[in-house]
């Protein structure tokens, strides 16, 4: 259905099924109470309870003519169970007349109002994603020895983005990849994290060190006077040739690298504050390295997958779940996990933003 503009047009109004069985069961009853009115006799009506029948319809649609159209009809029922309980005080009948009526306007005025509402809330989702797009650009699918996928899911399914980031860039220096996770939620937290990225693609085009890279980091968010937030992180430098892999994790989820099957993390060589808090303790980051081979698949993820929680308060095995996987793309794998662990939460839903970013080394 749509709205009464051509220009305001709307999303079909999906009822979940059980929504559409009360609202059924709900009908049935109206129309049992008119039947049961007519073999009542004179001496009774249940004329008002037709009330109900544009607020009902109003429940179905998002167009304001549907329940003005129930109302007319539940009047035209009021006029006939009228005729059929002549007996009765004229005032009864005008009672249910005006119940009928002031029912209908009441529901025609609010499907009117949601459905403005929802055109608010379309017009919020087109800027946000317009946002993330400008935001969180989408990596190529194949970068030198890489096949790259990328699946972002925000907890909040009206507002599209939240503060998980990630990048992908290709430098003389390499193939740099970030992924990290903002504390916090809202719009302070993509506002941190569009400094994060900012930085990000000035420094590894321009640091041939990723450890260099992450001190930048850490320096743009505790140099920031306002919004102090601090943000984990996990980064990335791969060899266009395939060869050894650096990374620098601060204090970010470790990766998960599946290898013929079987699962490990990515352990860095030291532990590391997130990005923001490195003055607190001093020093520097300090990078590790691997040495990828041909089908090597490396997960990078935030916790709102890792620590998501069915209702047995159970948190997700998403090492489990990935070694289960059967070999396939990487965003086979990424679609994979989401459903996954959309069933985990189960009715529940997300608390947490979710980003997962998945590499395959390819021949």
């Amino acid at each position: 259905m749509t709205t009464d503009g051509p220009h305001d047009a709307l999303p079909p109004l999906r009822l979940p099924r059980r929504t559409r069985r009360l609202l059924s069961c709900a009908f049935l009853l109206l129309v049992a109470a008119v039947v049961a009115d007519l073999l009542s006799g004179p001496g009774t009506t249940l004329s008002p309870v037709l009330a109900v029948a544009p607020m009902l319809a109003g429940a179905t649609s998002r167009s304001a003519r549907v329940p003005l159209f129930a109302g007319a009809v539940a009047t035209a029922a009021v006029a006939l169970l009228e005729l059929s309980n002549s007996g009765l005080p004229t005032s009864v009948h005008l009672a249910a007349l005006i119940t009928v009526l002031a029912a209908t306007l009441a529901s025609a005025a609010n499907v009117v109002l949601v459905s403005a509402r929802e055109r608010e809330l379309t017009q919020v989702r087109t800027v946000a994603e317009a946002a993330q797009r400008a935001l969180l650009r989408p990596p190529p699918e194949r970068l030198g020895p890489l096949r790259v996928a990328v699946r972002y899911a925000a907890a909040a399914a009206e507002a599209r983005i939240g503060g998980d980031l990630y990048e992908v860039v290709d430098t003389p220096h390499g193939i740099r990849i970030l992924l990290g996770d903002v504390q916090g939620h809202g719009l302070p937290a993509v506002e941190t994290a569009a400094d994060v990225l900012g930085v990000f693609r000035e420094a590894a085009r321009t640091e041939p060190d990723l450890a260099r890279v992450a001190e930048r980091l850490d320096a743009a968010l505790a140099g920031r006077r306002v919004n102090e937030r601090f943000a984990t992180a996990f980064l990335l430098d791969v060899e266009r040739s395939g060869g050894r892999a650096g990374f620098v994790n601060c204090g970010h989820p470790h990766p998960l690298l599946r290898r013929a099957g079987r699962v490990t993390e990515l352990e860095p060589p030291q532990h590391a504050p997130p990005l923001g808090l490195l003055g607190l303790i001093g020093g520097h980051y300090r990078a590790g390295g691997f040495d990828p081979l041909p089908g090597d698949l490396l997960l990078l993820y935030t916790d709102g997958v890792s620590e998501a929680r069915d209702a047995a308060d159970r948190f997700y095995p998403l090492a489990q779940r990935l070694a289960a996987l059967p070999a396939a793309s990487p965003e086979a794998v990424l679609d994979a996990l989401l459903a996954d662990v959309g069933d985990w939460l189960g009715d529940a839903g997300p608390t947490d933003d979710a980003a997962l970013l998945a590499l395959r080394w390819e021949t």
